[in-house]
């Protein structure tokens, strides 16, 4: 292996470990904020993913962008139907209106 694939591959292995340590300290309370900000990350790769298919000359490029697309695109979409969903945890139910009660003549009770 070439020595660039090789500090690629490290500057890539750390990446995780560090997006892994600051995403499981993050508190539950700020989870839907941070999916935005993943949702306007995921758009840029989304983008270059595209500028990479533009410029590829082999059948790996290719295939490499076209993978980054599709796991950008569940990436923004996943994360727009979860956001969804959290913030429909704060909203108000509706109530069902009350239901009136009548007396034996007809008229309303109270």
């Amino acid at each position: 292996m070439s020595q660039e694939l090789l500090t690629s591959l490290a500057i890539f292995t750390l990446a995780i470990l560090v997006g892994f340590e600051v995403i499981s300290k993050v508190p539950a309370t700020l989870h839907t904020p941070l999916m935005s900000g993943a949702n306007s990350i995921h758009g840029i790769v989304i983008v270059g993913a595209m500028i990479i298919a533009s410029e590829a000359d082999n059948p790996v490029s290719y295939l490499l962008a076209f993978i980054a697309m599709v796991f950008g695109s569940m990436n923004v979409v996943g994360g727009y139907v979860v956001t969804d969903r959290m913030l429909q945890m704060f909203r108000k139910k509706p109530t069902a209106p009350k239901a009136t009660t009548e007396s034996a003549d007809g008229a309303p009770g109270a």
